[in-house]
Formats: C-alpha cells, structure tokens, sequence
C-alpha cells in the first residue's frame, strides 16, 4: 500500500508541475559565470539611437571582459520611426562582432509579414505603424484612405523593394530565448503556463494580465512591447521599452552575475 502511495504521491507531483510550470528559482536570479546579456528594447525605426546604444554596449563588454557575450534584441526593429529599413540593414549586417546575437520577433514585425502575406486581412498593420514603415522602402506611393484596392497596391511596392535579406531576416526570427535565470520574449508570457508551452500570441501581444501578474516565473521575463518612462525592474519580470519612438530614449538592459543595470542612448 506504502509503494502504491508514493507512487501516487509522484504522478500527483508531475501532473502539478505539468500545470504550474517548473518552480521559479531559488535565490537572486543570475547568468552564468562569465556571461554578459544585453537586452535592448524595442527599436522602431530609430537607427541613430540604435549607433548610439549599441557603441555604448561595444565599450561596456570592453572594459568588463567577459568570456562570453550575448545581446538579446526583444523586436519591434520596424514602424514609427523614421527609418526601418536602415535598422534591418543594421542588424542584418551583424553589428556586434564576436557577440552571440538572437533577434526576437515582435508583433510590429508579424504584422509586416501580415501585411505580405494578405494586405487586406492586415490592413491594421498602417494604423500603428506600417506606413512609415512603407515610406522607408519607398512603397508608400501617394498616401490616402486605407482601402483594400490601396493596400494591395503598398503590399505589391513593398514586396517589389523589400530586400530578399530583410525578408528572410523577418521569417527567422525567434519567439524567446533563455539565458542563465532570464527568459527574453518581446511582450509577455500567460502567467501560470511553462516557457515551452506558451503560444505566440501571448509572446508577441500580452499585457494584462501579465503586466498584474505578481507571482514568480519559473525565469524572470525581461519583455519590451509596452512602454515605461523609466525601466522597470521587478522581482517577477523586467520591462524595458521606454519608447525610442517618441520620448528618444533607447534602452538595454545588462545582466551580469548577479548584477543588474541599463544602458540608455538618448537623442
């Protein structure tokens, strides 16, 4: 009965965690030994301040030293700003040298794709940012009412000037990566639901209840997607848009041990 009991004891263990997730670390959250992250927040089109940041981040890894660097870039590289096309072709031309890089997806970028894919279904992709995004390309043409015979006419320019490089860029990018006790996505996680379960909605759009949620992850979630005036670093999660487009402030965040700091680039 004892053997019968236990054994039930570890399903009913497996079927918890299985709902809740693996437990959150023990301790202060930390990289490993001799790693340096770099998490930079959401670009949108403001190449100057990405130079900028990421010369602060060059001269940073320098006067630390360490034996592996890692920079995290959380998406949202096009719209709003002026020149989206400049930060494809920055980032594509790998910026950093000697740095392990991953590029995430934001949901700017999975709209662009929307919009390629079925201008019309997407057409509220230009509201929020895509028209700028066109102008960068050149595909804007002469601009008006957003009407499907319009879009198909922009999604048509876009495609004809978009590089093969950008569009395979924007195809590859990743959804979250995980690095020591940080797990980077570009909005947000479904609380209460493990890492590798979490569907690309959530990932590319969530706010709420994310954003309200105080309980522990099984990592801490570094997430750019809603804009703060000032970092916001939290025992739960780490936010890091401080919304380049407008206020001219581009962010990153610096993870290195047990450390925890920011790097700002402002115009």
């Amino acid at each position: 009965m004892r053997t019968l009991i236990q054994a039930f004891d570890v399903l009913a263990d497996r079927v918890r965690r299985s709902v809740r997730g693996p437990a959150p670390p023990s301790g202060p959250p930390k990289v490993p030994p001799g790693t340096v992250v770099y998490a930079i927040g959401d670009i949108h089109g403001e190449l100057r301040l990405l130079d900028d940041l990421l010369d602060a981040i060059r001269a940073d890894a320098e006067r630390l030293e360490p034996a592996r660097r890692v920079v995290v870039f959380l998406g949202d590289y096009v719209d709003r700003g002026p020149d989206s096309r400049g930060v494809l072709d920055r980032l594509i031309g790998r910026p950093l040298p000697g740095f392990e890089t991953h590029f995430l997806m934001g949901n700017h970028e999975a709209a662009m794709l929307d919009f390629l894919e079925d201008p019309v279904a997407a057409m509220g992709w230009l509201r929020f940012g895509g028209l700028e995004t066109l102008g960068s390309y050149g595909a804007l043409g002469a601009p008006g009412t957003v009407i499907p015979a319009r879009c198909m006419g922009w999604r048509d320019a876009l495609k004809k000037a978009l590089p093969p490089a950008h569009l395979d860029f924007l195809r590859a990018l990743n959804l979250y990566v995980v690095v020591g006790d940080y797990a980077f996505v570009h909005a947000g996680i479904r609380p209460g639901r493990p890492l590798d379960a979490q569907v690309a909605d959530d990932l590319l759009w969530m706010r709420d209840p994310f954003l309200t949620d105080r309980r522990r992850h099984e990592k801490v979630i570094v997430h750019g997607h809603t804009v703060v005036d000032a970092p916001e670093l939290l025992e739960n999660r780490i936010a890091v848009d401080t919304g380049a487009y407008a206020s001219g402030v581009l962010t990153a965040l610096v993870l290195n041990g047990e450390e925890r700091r920011f790097l700002q680039a402002r115009r």
